[in-house]
């Protein structure tokens, strides 16, 4: 299956190796809708499912996949269905954030030894394309981590799902994997969650915003990024600051009634092509005045993109030390003001786009503004 895979050597600090993304499972109200969504608007393929006519006979399942970016979008067939009762909570939102692993059982094994808190031991499917062992931990909120070894499995998913095509036309948008999820938790439990990569995963600190580097006039908010030896898993946590008014935190965790995961950034090779995509297939994105682009390339230096075409779209731009990147974000996907994706080109850079918090936070205010949330 095509996974995210790397040549890299992992650090001493890893405590199990990790290949990359395997998947982003959402729960949801209505999945075949979804999936109509991210195939239309997204450029995603449908390449496998699992519901009643599979056997399954309380969930109905869509995997789709664009590169090395693969999510499975659930929904419950009956009203007391703990699916039912996470989206009747939170609204649609991502419930799994799932790492391929070279030994499953080894990484739950691990990370329960190391403190995390066990949801479901070990366990190996089979069907007649081979194996897959999956095993599953507790992070933020009710979101799980799922240890996924799939070395031994030719499917297009997992044991229980059947291979699928999508029966529209699909038009891809250039997207190529998960760059990072970045997860909101309730004030005070930032440093918790980061301890509990540090010491549970392994996983190194690689950089820290506080409320001078992430704040406006009326709100502000402190992250902190951690991410695995290779570098594939990148997780940004993020807890609301002291301000005069409601931060884009404090809003989603009203809505979605504690701890998730706030946005997916997803890497393309060619923004323009992307996001021009988007936009014609009616994705919204956040404003950014034009006077953004008076002065950005004093600040960021030269690029290969033309500005006027970034800024016809309303891309980003930043700078760090090894490079340059291009970003932009969506409005919320769904009703209420929670997941939302970013788009992200890298051009060398490896940070987050620090020189763009004040005009993107600004632009969420406005936003909140409008819902009468800020």
């Amino acid at each position: 299956m095509d996974t995210l895979t790397s040549n890299k050597t992992y650090t001493e600090q890893d405590t199990f190796p990790i290949n990359g993304t395997d998947y982003i499972e959402f729960y949801v109200g209505n999945a075949k809708q979804a999936a109509h969504y991210y195939q239309s608007a997204f450029g995603f393929r449908i390449v496998a499912y699992r519901g009643p006519e599979t056997g399954a006979r309380e969930t109905a399942s869509y995997v789709l996949q664009q590169g090395k970016v693969r999510f499975v979008l659930t929904s419950a067939l009956y009203p007391d269905h703990e699916v039912s009762r996470h989206v009747l909570q939170h609204g649609d939102g991502v419930k799994v954030l799932a790492l391929w692993v070279d030994n499953a059982a080894d990484a739950y094994n691990k990370a329960v030894e190391r403190g995390a808190r066990p949801f479901k031991a070990p366990e190996t499917m089979k069907d007649e394309y081979g194996e897959v062992t999956i095993a599953s931990i507790h992070t933020y909120g009710e979101t799980l981590h799922t240890f996924v070894e799939r070395k031994h499995y030719e499917g297009a998913f997992l044991p229980g799902f059947q291979a699928r095509e999508s029966l529209m036309e699909i038009q891809p948008i250039g997207l190529k994997y998960v760059d990072h999820c970045v997860g909101n938790v309730e004030l005070g439990m930032m440093n918790k969650w980061v301890e509990f990569y540090q010491d549970v995963m392994g996983f190194k600190l690689l950089v820290t915003f506080d409320d001078k580097d992430i704040s406006t006039e009326y709100t502000a908010l402190m992250s902190k990024v951690v991410s695995n030896g290779n570098g594939f898993i990148k997780f940004p946590i993020n807890e609301p600051a002291q301000g005069k008014k409601k931060s884009q935190i404090e809003e989603y965790l009203d809505y979605y009634h504690g701890a998730g995961v706030q946005h997916i950034a997803l890497a393309t090779d060619d923004i323009i092509f992307t996001v021009d995509e988007l936009r014609r297939r009616g994705v919204e994105f956040l404003y950014v005045p034009e006077a953004y682009y008076d002065t950005v390339l004093e600040r960021v230096g030269e690029i290969k993109e033309e500005l006027e075409e970034l800024k016809r779209l309303n891309i980003l731009i930043d700078r760090d030390e090894e490079g340059y990147l291009l970003q932009i974000f969506t409005k919320p996907v769904q009703d209420r003001p929670t997941v939302f994706y970013e788009i992200i080109q890298r051009e060398g850079a490896r940070s987050f786009g620090k020189g763009n918090f004040k005009a993107l936070f600004e632009a969420i205010e406005r936003e909140q503004e409008r819902r009468g949330t800020l």
